[in-house]
């Protein structure tokens, strides 16, 4: 391999004393970035180590030294060195005001590629993956030259922050015969994405840290155009952009699919699963683990594939040694007890067991699907909704004229809230167990939907029924005072404890506050009302508070200033 630095250069923008050190430092080649902090010393980091350059903290003028000798800093505060690939990023207080400075080497590393030299080779769009500092922009720069200079394709690179092909106008000669389009602003870089395409007719386009859902959009666009695509994303491996929506566009982008019954039980999954959505963008991926240790994925589709059925591909491994040849191995896959997106341990495609047991091995015969007619048994069934009440019906006139107490039918209530919805408002409800006796029937609704002989009955008899959504106290009394033309908002008084449990002082409280926002406010005067603070339990019982009311109500906030807002009618 060839190494090009240009370490002078960037030396020449460092104070003197900084400067002189590192000239003739014995590891000046093992340089990889120099870090100039206000109030500390300054460290040079080279690749196994690190070290301070001098005793003397920095202070403002070494910064401002440095600042007046390289470039402008762009938007997101990098700036370079013209002609040469160096990266000096800023760091800024509140005021705006540099104090820090990350001087990073930047070096084009000729033959770096020489390990997938096959795959840029076949024109298809390759995926550079990768922590930060492990090569993958040395390696990008490095593909541009090859394709331009050795394959003789029109090549375009998207310099967002000159870092491939160096700062200024005219491009560093490491890239080759490749053009390079410079980006004014970060977030502009789809767009200059699309222009290339549309406006320079080229073949290849590099893209280098693709990092928004945009720019993966616009991969997607110029990858359809037919245009090759080289470009880099961070993490570490494949796998990582599963679990990262931003940039799962770029390997087909996932989604939950809700697989029938049958399809279900032959994977021996459960019935929503993840799948793959569309195409990649990337047809080839490369996890750079180390330097001269790199993962390939030759079919993206079928890693993701494999990835989301819960299974660990087989991967190929490429690895260079001092001599610079490369050594390719397969590692086997395995399979892991979890696929993505569910917490089962199963498998969406698992090889399952071969049955036993009696059944299996015909020593059990099965049971009629029917059961026999059994007359008597129906005959029993349908007395038991014909109970005879042995108590005598005994009316008393109510303030209307109507007939006191109305007897009652209940089905799939709850017995004790009934009792004690009657006790706690003393209604003139009589319960009853016979339905010919019965002036209503009041069941869950749940129960009246499913079950068709009790509606057939109450059309019979010609007793009205009348349905209550769930088994709580607010349901229950709603649906009585509707069975007894009572309007719960003129009802005088109202019994707290239909809606607590331990009716302790705080929750007695919360209830009166609600009932007179309610009474003086939200009903008179029409205007929605914000209540204290409480605990979910008791914001619960507030709720059913403004539920009998018939008023909406919603929480919101954050704990513990979560809170209840009630709206008028």
């Amino acid at each position: 391999m060839q190494v090009t630095d240009d370490l002078d250069t960037l030396l020449a923008t460092l104070p003197p004393e900084i400067s002189s050190t590192l000239t003739n430092h014995p590891q000046r080649g093992e340089l990889i970035e120099v870090v100039i902090d206000l109030g500390r010393k300054p460290e040079a980091r080279f690749a196994n180590n690190w070290e301070y350059l001098r005793e003397e903290p920095v202070t403002r003028e070494d910064i401002q030294f440095c600042s007046d000798r390289v470039g402008m800093f762009s938007g997101d505060n990098r700036a370079g060195i013209e002609r040469t690939l160096h990266r000096i990023s800023a760091m800024r207080n509140r005021g705006g005001e540099i104090v820090g400075l990350t001087c990073r080497i930047g070096r084009a590393v000729y033959g770096t590629i020489g390990m997938i030299r096959d795959l840029v080779e076949t024109g298809r769009s390759i995926l550079m993956l990768g922590r930060p500092g492990v090569g993958k922009t040395t390696a990008l720069r490095e593909i541009a030259r090859v394709l331009a200079d050795d394959l003789n394709k029109r090549v375009v690179i998207i310099d967002t922050s000159n870092e491939i092909a160096g700062d200024g106008d005219i491009p560093h000669p490491s890239i080759g015969r490749a053009r390079r389009m410079q980006v004014s602003r970060p977030e502009l870089q789809h767009q200059v994405m699309i222009e290339a395409v549309e406006n320079h007719m080229p073949e290849v386009i590099v893209i280098d840290e693709i990092g928004t859902e945009l720019e993966a959009l616009a991969a997607r666009t110029i990858a359809e155009r037919g245009v090759q695509l080289v470009g880099t994303a961070h993490g570490n491996r494949l796998d990582n952009l599963i679990k990262n929506p931003t940039l799962s566009d770029l390997i087909g982008g996932i989604q939950a699919v809700t697989l029938g019954d049958e399809e279900a039980r032959r994977r021996g999954s459960q019935k929503t699963v993840l799948e793959r959505k569309a195409l990649p963008t990337f047809d080839i991926a490369v996890e750079m683990l180390e330097r001269r240790r790199w993962v390939v994925h030759q079919e993206v589709s079928e890693t993701i594939d494999q990835f989301l059925r819960g299974h660990d591909p087989a991967t190929e491994v490429r690895l260079a040694n001092e001599q610079g040849e490369v050594e390719i191995y397969t590692e086997a896959g395995s399979s892991k007890s979890t696929p993505y997106g569910n917490g089962k341990t199963h498998l969406q495609n698992p090889v399952l067991p071969r049955p036993t047991g009696w059944r299996a091995s015909g020593q059990m015969t099965p049971v009629e699907s029917s059961p026999p007619h059994n007359p008597e048994f129906e005959q029993l069934l349908d007395q038991s909704w014909q109970q005879a009440d042995q108590s005598k019906k005994v009316r008393t006139p109510g303030p209307n004229g109507e007939d006191w107490p109305v007897y009652v039918y209940p089905y799939g209530i709850s017995r004790n809230l009934l009792d004690q919805v009657l006790e706690l408002l003393k209604l003139p409800v009589v319960l009853t167990k016979d339905i010919e006796s019965a002036d209503a029937v009041i069941a869950l609704r749940s129960q009246v939907k499913n079950h068709s002989k009790l509606r057939q009955m109450a059309k019979n008899k010609e007793v009205p029924i009348h349905v209550v959504k769930s088994n709580t106290l607010p349901q229950i009394t709603r649906t009585l005072q509707r069975l007894l033309d009572l309007d719960p908002t003129t009802a005088e008084g109202i019994d707290f404890r239909m809606f607590t449990e331990g009716s302790s002082q705080d929750e007695m409280e919360a209830l009166e506050e609600a009932r007179l926002a309610v009474e003086q406010i939200v009903i008179p005067k029409g205007q929605p009302v914000e209540l204290l603070p409480r605990p979910a339990n008791v914001r619960k019982m507030q709720h059913e508070l403004a539920e009998h009311y018939r008023l909406q109500s919603n929480s919101f906030g954050e704990e513990p200033n979560r809170r209840l807002r009630i709206y008028p009618a």
